[in-house]
């Protein structure tokens, strides 16, 4: 009956992976047709694959606008969702999200100090780096800092739920440093955070790319290699312990995979919110399983799907202008987190 059960559950995973792949593949198109400038699909194409369309500022907008914020959609997406399903197992806590740990407060942190205590530009020596990689750096900074934080914490502190506890504390101290800077900064610098504090896509070029992949290439390879203690984790640690899983350094790897996945991905488009909460529920959803065998690549392609759904409403204005990325994200996941807990309340 079990292996029944598993055919199943896998013939499921599979065919909801290729309903989701083609979902991404319209969705991506989508994002590359549509959007504040109206330019024809054909000459999309051609700009893509013929090596121009005939029209400068059509193939500027297509290659180096609208082509890196899809890609960088479906990255992020796929990153914020496999973090989220890794903490609410590892937490065994519905409501357990990337920021749950102060990674995004650590990286909002690292913002507010280039923003607004050093003017938007860093200096290394005699180097100035410009506004958008000092953002970056500072943002890559202030995550990776919050991280060694956790690490070092989770040594001593073997019960999840006390980590759970000292990661919102974490949360609450960065929030009280932005709070200061913000009262001391000049208005120009709380402007300019309160812009990168509502997330964005369309702040990666072509040549920052590479890097984003790389880093969430890594960080979702670990996630997939630690699918089999993922599953352990779901009966228990005693359970986990018997079966020869070793929580503590699973729960690092775990810590490593999710602190590159959320800093990389704060780092280039803000504190996204949301999908890293709500996604691996809408997975639950649809697959019907707690088996991260099949539910991680669905909850990866869920997520990817969303972000470029997000990326595409939010150009939906036409020539009035982009909508916050976080004035769409709350829309898809506060039903569904809402959803979750009726349900957990009737059970």
């Amino acid at each position: 009956m079990t292996s029944f059960t598993n055919f199943v559950i896998g013939m499921k995973s599979k065919n909801l992976c290729i309903l989701l792949s083609a979902a991404i593949l319209l969705l991506f198109m989508c994002c590359l047709c549509l959007g504040t400038v109206s330019i024809p699909t054909g000459s999309v194409f051609r700009s893509l694959f013929a090596g121009g369309c005939g029209n400068g500022s059509w193939d500027f907008i297509i290659r180096q606008s609208r082509l890196p914020s899809a890609i960088t959609a479906m990255l992020a997406g796929s990153a914020l969702a496999a973090s989220g399903l890794m903490l609410q197992t590892a937490f065994r806590n519905p409501l357990a999200g990337p920021d749950i740990l102060g990674i995004n407060g650590g990286a909002g942190l690292g913002v507010a100090l280039v923003m607004m205590a050093f003017g938007g530009n860093l200096t290394v020596g005699s180097m100035t780096l410009g506004a958008s990689v000092s953002v970056i750096a500072g943002a890559f900074a202030g995550a990776l800092a919050v991280t060694g934080l956790i690490l070092l914490l989770s040594s001593r502190l073997r019960n999840p739920v006390m980590l759970l506890i000292a990661g919102i504390m974490v949360s609450y101290l960065t929030s009280a440093a932005i709070s200061l800077l913000n009262f001391f900064s000049t208005a120009e610098g709380v402007h300019s955070y309160t812009m990168w504090g509502m997330g964005n896509f369309g702040g990666v070029t072509l040549s920052r790319l590479p890097v984003l992949c790389m880093f969430t290439a890594a960080g979702l390879v670990i996630a997939v290699l630690l699918i089999k203690p993922l599953n352990a984790l779901l009966l228990g640690d005693m359970y986990a312990q018997n079966l020869g899983v070793n929580l503590k350094r699973t729960r690092n790897w775990l810590l490593l995979s999710t602190s590159l996945l959320v800093a990389i991905t704060t780092a280039f488009c803000g504190p996204v919110s949301f999908i890293g909460l709500a996604v691996p529920h809408i997975a639950r959803l649809l697959l019907k399983s707690g088996n991260h065998r099949s539910l991680m690549p669905v909850t990866i392609l869920c997520g990817a799907a969303i972000a470029l759904a997000c990326n595409l409403l939010s150009s939906l204005p036409g020539d009035r202008g982009l909508i916050p990325l976080n004035a769409i994200t709350p829309v898809i996941g506060a039903p569904v987190i809402l959803y979750v807990l009726l349900k957990q309340r009737h059970n």
